[in-house]
C-alpha cells in the first residue's frame, strides 16, 4: 500500500508560503519579471478569473487586474519541497521525492484501521505550513498518484473509491473543503476498486507522447478505461514500448519499489529575499516558517533541537549571526521562534537584510529522573525567555546568577547563566561566621570625613550623617598588583555612631566610602 502527498501548482505555493498572501487573493507564477513573462501556475481564484497558463503578463492583467505576480525562487521551492518530504517521513520511513510537490510514501506496515486518519493529519500538517495538499491512498504509486489528483472532484466517485465513503450530503463539494472531520478540510481518496475509479478518468492522466494521444483520439479513445478495454497484446503490437508503458500507467501501474530519500544531517534553512526587508514583520514570518519546517524534521526523526543558530546577510555585505544555547532541549517550535523573537526586538541593524539563515543542532530528547530533593524550574524556555527581555534593557552583564572569583578583593563576584536545576543546599560550614552580618551597599555610598578641633571624627553625606564614636583598627588590604588594569589597594575600619548604627568605613585612594550596616 502506497500514499502521495500532492501540492498542485508547487512552485506557486512555495514562493506564496513565504509572504503573508490572504488565500483568497488571485496569484500566478511567471516565468521571470519582464513584461514577456508567460504564467507557469495560477492558483484556483486566477484560473476562476480567466488567467491561464501560457498567458504573458499584460493579458493575465487585464482578465485579473488584482492578480499577484511572482518569479520563481529556487530557495523557496528547496525549502517548501524539504516541508513535504518531513511530513511524508512522519508517515513512513521510506518516503520517495516522486515529481516536484509528490511524496510517496510506502504505507504497507501502516495499521490499516489507522491509515486513513493518519494521511489526512499529513495533509493537515501540510496545510498549517501554507502548503495546500491533497492525498491518495492506493495498491500501486502510480494509482496512489491518479488518486491524490482526482480527490478534489472526489465526490463522482464516493461511493464505489472510497474508504471510508464520503457523506452522501456533499454531492457536490467547493474546492476543497468536503471531507467531514479532515484537519483542515484536506482532500484524501482511498482507491479500494482501481478498475472503477480509472474508467472516467480522462486519457491525458496517463501522459501520453503528443504522437500517440493524437492517434488515440482518432480512434474515438477519450479516457483510461477505453484504452484498457483494448487488448494490451494488440496495443504493443501497433505501438511498441511507448503503447505498452502507456497502457500499463492507464492500468494503474505496478508495485515497485521506492528510491527512498536520505534523511537530513543538517536541519539548516536558508532563504535570499527578492526585495530586501528593513522591518521586522517580514523577517518573523521566514522564521516562523522556518521553525515549524525545522520542528516537523526533528519529530520526524526522534530528534530535539540543543542549539540555535541564526544568521542575517546585510545589503552593506555585512553579516549578523548568534548563537542559542537552548537551556532545555526542545522540538516546540513556539519556543524556539521566542527566542528568536525576543533577540530580534533589540537588534537594529545597519543596512537592510537581503538573506536569513536558520540552523538547528539536534540531540536525543532529555530523558532523566530527578532527585527527590532536586528542584527544577517548571518552564526553562520562559525562564530563559524573561532573562532575555531583562537584559534587552539592562545589559548582560548585569544578568545572571552570582559567583565568587578566585581573589582576595572584597564582594568580588561574576555573573553567570542560571542553572536550569537547582541543587541541593551546601553543606553547613565546619566553623560557624562569627559576628553579625554585613548588609553590603551597592554601590558603596560615598561620604565625607572630618575630624574636629578636640578630636572627634565625623562622617556625613545626602543619607547619613554623624559623630564617630567607636572606630576598630585600621585593616589594610591589597592584590592582584600583578595586573596593572586589575590591582586594588583600599583600608577598612568598623564604626559606629554616636546616634546609633554600626557600619564598615573604606578607604580607597583619596575617596571615603561607607561599604554596608551591620544587622
Amino acid at each position: 500500500m502506497f500514499a502521495v502527498l500532492h501540492i498542485a501548482d508547487f512552485a506557486l505555493h512555495a514562493v506564496l508560503r513565504t509572504e503573508s498572501v490572504a488565500p483568497g487573493l488571485p496569484a500566478a507564477l511567471f516565468s521571470s519579471g519582464g513584461k514577456k513573462s508567460v504564467v507557469l501556475a495560477a492558483n484556483t481564484v486566477a484560473r476562476a478569473a480567466g488567467v491561464e497558463i501560457g498567458m504573458t503578463a499584460p493579458q493575465a492583467v487585464a482578465r485579473c487586474p488584482s492578480l499577484i505576480i511572482r518569479p520563481p525562487r529556487e530557495s523557496a521551492e528547496a525549502d517548501a519541497r524539504a516541508a513535504l518530504l518531513s511530513v511524508g517521513l512522519t508517515l513512513s520511513p521510506v518516503v520517495e521525492d516522486t515529481l516536484p510537490g509528490v511524496c510517496t510514501a510506502d504505507v504497507s506496515g501502516f495499521d490499516p484501521a489507522k491509515l486513513f486518519a493518519a494521511v489526512q493529519t499529513a495533509g493537515g500538517e501540510l496545510a498549517s505550513l501554507a502548503l495546500p495538499a491533497t492525498a491518495g491512498i492506493a495498491a500501486t504509486p502510480l494509482l496512489a498518484l491518479y488518486a491524490a489528483r482526482a480527490a478534489p472532484r472526489a465526490s463522482a466517485f464516493r461511493s464505489v473509491l472510497t474508504d471510508p465513503p464520503l457523506p452522501a450530503a456533499l454531492a457536490e463539494p467547493a474546492g476543497n473543503a468536503y471531507l467531514a472531520g479532515a484537519r483542515l478540510n484536506t482532500p484524501v481518496l482511498q482507491v479500494t476498486d482501481a478498475a472503477t475509479f480509472l474508467a472516467p478518468l480522462p486519457l491525458s492522466a496517463a501522459d501520453p507522447s503528443p504522437a500517440l494521444a493524437a492517434i488515440l483520439q482518432g480512434w474515438g479513445l477519450r479516457t483510461l478505461g477505453d484504452l484498457t478495454t483494448l487488448p494490451r497484446d494488440e496495443i504493443v503490437l501497433r505501438f511498441g514500448a511507448d503503447g505498452l508503458a502507456l497502457w500499463s500507467r492507464a492500468a494503474g501501474g505496478a508495485p515497485r519499489p521506492l528510491h527512498p530519500v536520505a534523511p537530513p544531517r543538517e536541519f539548516f534553512a536558508t532563504m535570499d529575499f527578492e526585495e530586501p526587508i528593513a522591518t521586522l514583520e517580514p523577517l518573523l514570518f521566514v522564521l516562523r516558517r522556518f521553525l515549524d519546517r525545522l520542528s516537523l524534521e526533528l519529530r520526524a526523526h526522534h530528534r530535539v533541537a540543543a542549539e540555535l543558530e541564526f544568521a542575517l546577510r546585510l545589503e552593506d555585505e555585512t553579516s549578523h549571526t548568534r548563537r542559542f544555547r537552548l537551556p532545555e532541549p526542545t522540538g516546540n517550535a513556539e519556543i524556539l521562534f521566542r527566542a528568536l523573537h525576543s533577540h530580534l526586538e533589540s537588534l537594529s541593524t545597519d543596512a537592510s537584510i537581503i538573506a536569513v539563515q536558520l540552523r538547528l543542532t539536534p540531540t536525543r530528547p532529555l530523558v532523566r529522573q530527578q532527585d527527590l530533593f532536586e528542584t527544577g524550574l517548571r518552564d526553562p524556555h520562559g525562564f530563559a525567555e524573561t532573562l532575555a527581555r531583562v537584559s534587552a534593557l539592562v545589559g548582560s552583564e548585569r544578568i545572571g546568577a552570582p559567583r565568587r572569583e578566585d581573589t582576595h578583593r572584597p564582594d568580588a563576584v561574576r555573573f553567570v547563566a542560571p542553572p536550569t536545576v537547582i541543587p541541593p543546599p551546601a553543606e553547613p560550614p565546619l566553623h560557624a561566621a562569627l559576628g553579625p552580618p554585613l548588609r553590603r551597599f551597592r554601590p558603596p555610598l560615598p561620604v565625607r570625613v572630618g575630624v574636629g578641633d578636640d578630636g572627634s571624627a565625623y562622617v556625613w553625606s545626602d543619607g547619613l550623617r554623624g559623630e564617630i564614636s567607636f572606630r576598630s583598627q585600621a585593616y589594610p588590604s591589597n592584590g592582584d598588583w600583578w595586573q596593572a588594569d586589575q590591582a586594588w589597594s583600599r583600608i577598612e575600619w568598623d564604626i559606629a555612631l554616636g546616634e546609633g548604627g554600626l557600619y564598615r568605613l573604606i578607604r580607597v585612594g583619596d575617596e571615603w566610602f561607607i561599604e554596608g550596616e551591620y544587622d
